[in-house]
């Protein structure tokens, strides 16, 4: 078995890739809300 050294992986790519997904949802639950947001305005 490979000897594993305590912080010596390179996690750049999985940082961007999470990064990706963050804004993704934030975008998602803006959008989300915007529209619940209109549904509501119009059927007042």
């Amino acid at each position: 078995m490979a000897e594993h050294k305590h912080g010596s992986m390179d996690t750049r790519e999985q940082e961007k890739t999470f990064d990706g997904f963050v804004r993704w949802v934030v975008w998602g639950a803006g959008i989300s809300i915007g529209i619940l947001v209109f549904v509501a305005l119009v059927n007042a």
